[in-house]
């Protein structure tokens, strides 16, 4: 397999490696082995599997199976019925479907989505009047209740608080109706504050989430959900994390850790503090009989909620004993995602929001004194978002140390300009501990020269600061996002410049007969939106409502003007990743970014005309 196409494989593999570990369940086997090419019958898939006793599969394991059966592949493909148990339903494409005419969907995960929306949005004035909640967990009500875009807004807003200015959602009139158009245009809204927050919506369409097509919308809400479910597993939000690192182990080590693995150490932690000897290393297999679930629920159980006992460890039935369980975390107001059956089939995706869930109301963390808490700055978060918006595979996490072996910086560059990458200069995976090191550097060397052959700025910076987790990092990934960026305003082969950029909006402000203009990105007046606002106004005439624009005599109101300038930005399609914060406090950086998307959507309207 060459080194281009084992990314390919890669990128695959990772979507359905849930837990971020590198490893994906036997479960998944068969619809990742389907996703890279090889449809294989699931009698030789369930074969293949019970090598596999620990229930997961690395990367390795993976591509050596995917050659094996490529190579033996002559089989005919068969079709089996579907075991009603697993309760997974079966979506097929329509007839002027080009992409795979069969999809797959798990009944429990959406009835888990379904119970967190009710949840999380149940008490949201708008969705009450229009009786949009609850959502039946019954046939296709959630899908049909996505159509407008509305609840996938909230939804944003619910996981990252601010992405979206909800004033400037389109909603049903008096008689409960909204216009197609005005439904893409929720969707246009809801698709790029989702990129904005991290999500990766490759393939997925305003169309498709119109549709309703579950593989898609599940796949999409679980992005979201997850996101909102990791926001707080931080240093920041919970001190008392310290106290799951190893005596050698340092604060940017956690800092990279996955969510995933923080999350098994917490549920140790709490364990070894009711003499439980346990140790969970995954959310499938290690949580099958409940008994850490029973123990866990104690060691956090706050006193004014107690007290819970671990009495469900005597039941011999693992369902019944799964359910006396989830009594137990009911009384904590924590029964969220999983049902017994998830918890004794391990299904991996629920229990892991269970936990996380419970972590969120819980953390039942004393705090450690004599350390300096490692916050991720605003920048670094965006930057952060970006990569991951663009597939980065691991997920970053933690720019400095999830870039070190280079990996994911080259993958990026080959995104943000493509064929610029030849995969045989690139060493991939595993890294052995003789040589790896060098590796890695040689790697990070070759995303240095990447970023020289398109005429960044890397004054001294070399692969060793990539590798070392220098601060310099952000200065290469900042220059590769703004490269992205104006690659959207190709002109003839060239990338437009910045004052080509300031020309173009001030003209098309003028002509728009607009009073507004700036002379530069670091432009103090630009600090109240209106510019931003009236920009957009001139490339879709009428979107603004003027009466939601403040004069920005003070800070709450600059945010305000801030927040829906960005809202209104990207329902019209410009997908902008900088916050209100970025404009109030005039970030050149990142308000420049903002106008080079709406250029770019100005000239894509202009041809369509």
């Amino acid at each position: 397999m060459d080194r281009a196409k084992s990314f390919t494989v890669r990128e695959l593999f990772d979507q359905f490696d849930t837990s971020s570990k590198g490893s994906i369940t036997t479960s998944s086997l068969g619809d990742a082995l389907a996703a890279c090419g090889a449809k294989v019958p699931g009698f030789k898939v369930r074969d293949i599997c019970e090598s596999y006793k620990d229930g997961a599969i690395n990367f390795d394991e993976f591509c050596k199976i995917l050659n094996q059966v490529k190579s033996k592949n002559t089989f005919k493909e068969t079709i089996r019925p579907i075991d009603e148990k697993k309760k997974v339903n079966v979506n097929k494409g329509g007839e002027k479907s080009s992409t795979w005419t069969t999809h797959t969907y798990v009944e429990e995960e959406k009835c888990a989505f379904v119970d967190w929306i009710n949840f999380r949005l149940a008490k949201d004035p708008q969705l009450i009047k229009t009786k949009a909640i609850p959502i039946s967990e019954e046939g296709e009500a959630l899908f049909k209740a996505l159509k407008d875009g509305i609840i996938m807004n909230k939804l944003v807003n619910d996981s990252v608080a601010d992405t979206v200015d909800e004033r400037a959602l389109n909603v049903p009139n008096a008689s409960g109706k909204l216009s197609i158009f005005k439904i893409q245009e929720n969707q246009t809204l809801a698709l790029n504050s989702c990129v904005a927050i991290g999500c990766n919506v490759v393939n997925i369409g305003a169309e498709d989430l119109i549709e309703g097509k579950p593989h898609l919308c599940l796949g999409l809400l679980w992005q979201v959900i997850r996101i909102g479910l990791m926001a707080k597993i931080t240093l920041k939000d919970c001190p008392g994390l310290r106290a799951l690192l190893d005596e050698f182990e340092t604060l940017e080590q956690l800092l990279a850790m996955s969510p995933e693995e923080i999350l098994c150490r917490w549920v140790n932690y709490q364990l070894n503090k009711v003499g439980c000897k346990r140790v969970v290393k995954n959310f499938t297999n290690d949580i099958k009989d409940s008994e850490v679930y029973a123990h866990l629920l104690v060691a956090v159980c706050p006193e004014d909620k107690g007290p819970i006992g671990l009495e469900p460890i005597n039941i011999q039935d693992l369902t019944k004993r799964a359910e006396m369980v989830l009594q137990n975390a009911e009384m904590l107001d924590a029964r969220s995602f999983v049902r017994a059956h998830d918890i004794v089939s391990g299904n991996q995706k629920l229990n892991l929001a269970f936990v996380a869930n419970l972590f969120n109301m819980y953390p039942a963390m004393d705090a450690v004194e004599g350390f300096e808490i490692i916050e991720e700055t605003r920048e670094e978060k965006t930057m952060r978002n970006w990569m991951n918006s663009l597939g980065a595979t691991p997920r970053v996490k933690y720019i400095y140390e999830d870039l070190k072996d280079g990996l994911a910086i080259i993958q990026l560059f080959d995104k943000i300009q493509k064929g610029c990458v030849n995969w045989k200069k690139v060493n991939t995976p595993p890294f052995k501990s003789l040589g790896g090191q060098m590796k890695q550097i040689e790697n990070c060397n070759y995303a240095i020269d990447l970023g020289h052959g398109l005429g960044f700025v890397l004054v001294g910076i070399d692969g060793k600061n990539l590798h070392d987790g220098d601060k310099l990092t952000l200065g290469l990934v900042w220059q590769m996002m703004r490269h992205y960026t104006l690659a959207m305003l190709t002109h003839d082969g060239k990338i437009m410049k910045d004052n080509e950029i300031i020309k173009w909006c001030n003209d098309k402000l003028e002509s728009a007969g607009k009073t507004s203009s700036f002379k530069s990105f670091k432009d103090a007046s630009l600090g109240n939106s209106k510019t931003i606002v009236d920009l957009i106004d001139a490339i879709s005439p009428g979107y603004i409502n003027y009466d939601l624009v403040t004069p920005a005599s003070n800070e709450d109101e600059k945010f305000l003007n801030a927040r829906y300038a960005i809202t209104m930005a990207r329902k019209i399609g410009a997908r902008i990743f900088a916050l209100p914060e970025d404009i109030t406090e005039v970030n050149p950086k990142m308000i420049m970014t903002v106008f080079a998307c709406l250029m770019s959507v100005g000239f894509s309207k202009d041809q369509q005309k």
